[in-house]
């Protein structure tokens, strides 16, 4: 299928449908039958995108549901026949959706997965709507959902599990007491649900009733159910998960097994399989033990079956049984040449599976090595907290067969604030592990995106780093590596000078141009642009703690005749000359002994008043990696204002609601002391005081407010004063 990206288009690969002759559909199996031809699309983004390519290629009619939010989105308009919900929540609306199948003549419902993906009564109301619901059993959903009883089904099963507590007394003391008896550090975790969400990391006694409620708060608000189990923390862990699939007539197949271990917050950013530096014995174990997972409770369609795997024992633990289709099931399909959309909406018809065991592995040993990175809209560099707004600009890696976007944006797109921040999935397959690396890592340099700011710089350095490209992978990875992933780049003379050119040069880039090529060589200036001018930039992903600034980087131009410069910043001078591309954004620029080729995005906003620089950031597309940059007021221009920085504020990092504030005005707090919880996309973040020895001065917000970002929040005085 073609997917539209701007001016682009990209060509995603289809897997193949695979049909076994000793595998098809026996006469006797016939009349349980009943071949799907319209489905309801109960998601969003590109998940609901990808359901319906598969239904399309299958000549099955979708309908795709939207809300008021999403009215703009692309997964809105990929049907011939789209409904709009309404309010922001409204994909959680069983009765309306329901309501909508049915008046329209859908015979089944596709959950995607997040929202009703994993609901079981929802499940039931489509059965007894007459409506199908392309997923398991609601026994087998209720089962694997409940994290306490799928504990105890596995333990009957022969599926080895965790240490921990998943018991019915939910009192603080009975969870507390549970947790010293099992030794920290321990690992809470909501009943229901996943993706992270209601989970914490507890490493002492002192810590854990903070922790507990914490967890307790998000799981009611993204689950409506706040049990938590309690268990051992494995310190070095892997997360190795295995995609299953079931019929109603007793057959399992495992289609290999996903190495997870790359996450942020508890949720995966990079996924691959097969699983690095994993032995053939213990592989093929852990399929034995994932399609005995699925058998215990007459699993039927696409599941998941997570484990944790010891890098210091060997050993491995039954985690949770996802009861849908993952975010990253694209990497089993990478392998297997296989298409799980299809295979999910064949499992519903009440077709048999179409290959065995034998056939499925013979497909994953010939096939290569599958990796998946998750492109965000997220600020690593500030804890990983999401980020929105519009998509200024999008440009794609070079298609191929063995590279893969599933994405549900485009360029001009807005990432909203009200659900989760995931712009798309790159999916890369290579012959070798090493192979499939490098291609990943060639194609995160040709992927730009501007505007929001993304992972994908950090998702490079990830590629980049020396024990993920030798397959020394954990959980634990990210903060054991810190300081290699997190290192800070300081922009060069070379992106320093562009930034000034395109600063200059503002008005042409985002007008209309008809030539393909700008050369400012002949450019004629008006006289008064012949003069000298500075302009001011600082990084964009700077926070300075508070009393202090950001750091300011100046760079002179000057335009000693058409088209020639004369350029001074971080102590050195430049006679230089550029060539701008409007058609690629593409601004070349000619030192005396380089030539440094960025791409140039900026937006149209421009400051009204005299000597105020744009707010918006200039983002630039280097070989040494992207920057944004942002126009800064030299501090002589502020003081002729009168104008004055709350440089002593803490300010919201992200549109949010304030859940709790722990501080009261007059308090002294310490360093890294809690001082709020926000929420946002339902996702906790906990905000801490920058500082030692400060004075709380006040509060701007209580509890329940609703702020946008970079709202004032905390304003703070130094102790002496």
């Amino acid at each position: 299928m073609l997917v539209k990206h701007g001016a682009r288009r990209l060509r995603t690969s289809a897997p193949a449908i695979i049909r076994s002759k000793q595998n098809s559909t026996r006469a006797s199996d016939s009349a349980g039958i009943k071949p799907l031809e319209s489905i309801l699309i109960a998601n969003r983004g590109e998940i609901a995108i990808r359901v319906n390519r598969t239904a399309a290629k299958h000549g099955i009619r979708t309908t795709t549901l939207y809300t008021d939010p999403d009215a703009a989105a692309q997964h809105a308009h990929s049907s011939s026949r789209s409904f709009n919900l309404g309010q922001t929540s409204e994909y959680l609306n069983q009765a309306k959706i329901l309501a909508l199948a049915k008046d329209h003549g859908c015979q089944a419902i596709h959950p995607g997965y997040g929202f009703l993906s994993e609901n079981a009564d929802f499940a039931r109301k489509c059965a007894e709507a007459g409506i199908t619901f392309i997923g398991p059993s609601p026994s087998a959903i209720d089962d694997m959902g409940d994290k306490a009883r799928s504990k105890e089904i596995m333990n009957a099963a022969g599926v080895p599990c965790v240490p921990g507590y998943h018991g019915s007394d939910q009192s603080e003391s009975k969870l507390a007491s549970e947790a010293e008896s099992i030794g920290y550090p321990v690992l809470i975790k909501a009943v229901r649900g996943g993706g992270g969400k209601g989970m914490r990391i507890v490493q002492s006694a002192g810590e854990f009733s903070d922790m507990l409620s914490s967890a307790r708060r998000e799981a009611m608000n993204s689950f409506g159910n706040d049990e938590v189990l309690v268990e051992k923390y494995i310190t070095t862990p892997r997360h190795i998960e295995v995609q299953v699939f079931a019929d109603k007539y007793g057959n399992s197949l495992a289609l290999g097994e996903r190495d997870c271990s790359i996450q942020r917050r508890h949720q995966k950013i990079l996924e691959e399989s097969p699983a690095p530096e994993l032995d053939d014995s213990i592989r093929k174990d852990i399929w034995q033990k994932a399609r005995a997972a699925a058998e215990a409770v007459k699993y039927e369609g696409a599941g998941t079956v997570e484990f944790i795997f010891d890098n210091d024992t060997g050993k491995f633990y039954f985690m949770e049984m996802n009861t849908r289709l993952q975010v990253e099931h694209p990497v089993t399909e990478m392998v297997t040449g296989l298409d799980l959309v299809q295979w999910q909406t064949m499992v519903a018809e009440g077709r048999r599976l179409p290959l065995t065991q034998d056939e499925v592995e013979e497909r994953i040993n010939s096939r290569g090595h599958a990796i998946e990175a998750r492109i965000y809209a997220e600020n690593p560099d500030k804890g990983f907290i999401p980020d929105s707004g519009k998509l200024l600009h999008v440009r794609l890696p070079a298609a191929s067969d063995d590279i893969r976007i599933d994405t549900g944006f485009i360029e001009g797109d807005t990432v909203s604030s009200h659900y989760d921040p995931m712009i798309a999935k790159l999916i890369v397959r290579g012959e070798t592990r090493e192979d499939a690396v490098r291609k990943l890592a060639v194609a995160l340099e040709e992927y730009e995106v501007a505007g929001p700011v993304t992972n994908i710089d950090f998702l490079k350095r990830c590629c980049e780093s020396k024990d993920f490209a030798e397959g020394r992978v954990e959980t634990g990875y990210i903060p054991k590596h810190h300081d290699e992933l997190f290192s800070k780049r300081q922009p060069t003379p070379e992106v320093l000078v562009q930034a000034a050119l395109s600063s200059l040069l503002q008005s042409q880039i985002s007008s209309p141009v008809s030539d393909s090529t700008t050369s400012l060589l002949s450019w004629s200036a008006p006289q008064s642009n012949l003069q000298s001018r500075r302009f001011h930039f600082r990084t964009d992903d700077e926070d300075p703690a508070p009393g202090s600034s950001p750091t300011i980087y100046e760079v002179e131009v000057q335009q000693r005749a058409p088209g020639s410069y004369q350029v001074s910043t971080l102590g050195q001078s430049y006679t230089i000359s550029s060539t701008f591309n409007p058609l690629t954004k593409t601004l070349t620029t000619y030192f005396p002994h380089t030539r440094h080729t960025s791409r140039i995005i900026t937006s149209d906003s421009t400051s009204s008043e005299p000597g105020i620089p744009s707010s918006a950031p200039i983002h630039l597309f280097t070989p040494q990696g992207s920057f944004r940059l942002q126009s800064a007021t030299p501090s002589w221009v502020a003081k002729a204002l009168g104008t004055t920085e709350k440089a002593n504020s803490l300010l919201s990092p992200m549109p949010c609601k304030i859940l709790r504030v722990d501080v009261k005005p007059g308090d002294v707090v310490k360093k890294d002391q809690m001082l709020l919880v926000i929420e946002s996309m339902k996702m906790e973040t906990v905000i801490r005081s920058p500082g030692e020895g400060l004075v709380v001065r006040r509060i701007v917000h209580g509890e329940g407010d609703v702020v946008g970002s970079g709202v004032e929040l905390v304003e703070f005085e130094e102790v002496e004063q």
